[in-house]
Formats: structure tokens, sequence, C-alpha cells
């Protein structure tokens, strides 16, 4: 009887180990995998550095998102009009681009909890109309980068100013230097950490209020496919972690003078 329970115990025991490891190899290969785009050319949000590693703001939230959530992750580039057409083509799975949450584009994606504020303001010569309204600006050139939450708000309440589209803040920024446009409108933020402490900027500044809201957004979110909800509690669950912890903070603080939430 003695060596009966004995066996017992050694089958037991064995079965134990045996679905431990079983369990222990299904954790590996189920261990979430995450193709996450950046834009990559809007720094300080996100970069490539002398080497062609992206790096920025944007970059380390995902990083610290991934490391929380314990997946693989690859951070990859993407122009910026290709990024919603990416996440829906299953090109990638996660989109960290302080993307604006807007009523249009929660129409097609699905958007974390908030992760930052975005406030635009207008850019001009020291000396430009420092009143903004779509009437002083008649007939005024703006710049502003195609595709982003700016240019839609330019298009829907600046029609009567002459609107110019680039492919990036950079290329606006330049033609407002060289004088083929009197006004940029952006992100504030970046053009503060950015253009604003630049020898270039100089004879430049801030002109009007600050605006926020309506068709300029809910603030920015991690964009995930509509059909992934498990990839968004888990997003959500992770940044609430990130911001608990204190990591969100220390690399906020990396990039800016000031907080972003």
């Amino acid at each position: 009887m003695n060596f009966s329970a004995h066996g017992i115990q050694l089958r037991r025991r064995w079965i134990c180990l045996a679905m431990a490891s079983c369990l222990w190899a299904g954790t590996v290969q189920a261990q979430d995998s995450y193709r996450i785009a950046t834009e990559g050319t809007y720094p300080p949000w996100s970069f490539k550095d002398a080497q062609g590693t992206l790096q920025g703001w944007d970059v380390d939230i995902a990083n610290a998102l991934c490391e929380t959530m314990k997946a693989r992750c690859e951070i990859v580039a993407q122009d910026w009009d290709g990024m919603l057409p990416g996440l829906m083509s299953r090109k990638f799975d996660l989109i960290v681009a302080s993307m604006a949450i807007t009523e249009q584009r929660r129409q097609r994606v699905a958007f974390s909890t908030k992760y930052k504020e975005t406030v635009s303001r207008f850019i001009a010569r020291k000396y430009a109309l420092a009143d903004v309204s779509p009437e002083a600006l008649k007939g005024k050139s703006i710049g502003v980068q195609r595709g982003s939450i700016q240019a839609g708000y330019l298009s829907h309440e600046y029609k009567n100013s002459e609107l110019r589209f680039y492919d990036t803040p950079q290329a606006a920024e330049l033609d407002l230097v060289a004088g083929r446009v009197e006004y940029i409108f952006g992100n504030m933020v970046t053009y503060f950490v950015g253009f604003m402490k630049t020898p270039e900027a100089r004879n430049f500044a801030f002109v009007g209020p600050e605006f926020k809201g309506g068709l300029l957004g809910e603030g920015n979110g991690i964009a995930v496919r509509k059909d992934d909800p498990q990839t968004l509690s888990k997003v959500n669950a992770a940044l609430e972690a990130i911001r608990a912890d204190g990591t969100y903070d220390r690399i906020t603080a990396k990039y800016f003078p000031f907080k972003l939430m």
C-alpha cells in the first residue's frame, strides 16, 4: 500500500511537472508581440538620431508600455498620411505618435485613454498681426502639416486664407523663415522646444491665443484597431501603471521642463 501510494505521488509529481512545463512553454509562445508605428520626423516626439535609430518622447513611452506589458515590440517609422491606413490594414498593431483623439478618427479606430494634451498656436514674424481670427487672416498664407488635426481645423475654419500643406512641420518652418508663408500653425509644445529654440526663430513669435478642443481633438491617445479590444485593454492598464509608478513623469522630464497632463 505504501508502494502504491508512493507510486501515485510520483505519478502526480510527474503530471504536475509536465503541466508546469507545458504552461511555461505556452507562456513563452503566447507572449504578446506588437509592431508599433510612430512618425520619426517629429522631434522631440519621435525622430531618428545620427545612427538612424528612433528616439523621442513617444518612442520612450512605447518602450515603457511594452516593458510593462512584458511584450516584444518593434517600433517603426511611418509617414503621417499612412498611419491610419497602415493600422487598419494590419501593417502594424499600435500607433504611438501623439495622435489627437477626434470624432472623425474614432469612426475608424479605437483610442486608449488620453496620454497627453495638445495645444495649437500660430507663429509669425514679431510685427505680424496678433489677431489670428479667420477674418483677420483672410488672404494670408498659412503653413501646416498635411493630415494633421491643425490642417483639418484650418480647412474648416480658415477657408478664406491661403493654406499650404507640408509633409513635415519642419518644411513649413523653413518656408516661414524664407517668407514663402506668413504664418504657421501647429503643436505649441513642438514649436516651443524645437523651432523657437533655433537662431532662425529670433524674428518670430507665438501670436494669438492657444487653441484646443473641438476639431483639434480631446488630447492624444494611442490608436488600436477596433477589432482588438484585448490589446486596447492591455495598453490602458500599462498607461495607468507607468503614470502610477513615475515612469511617465521621468520620460516627460527628459524632454520638457513642464508637464504634459
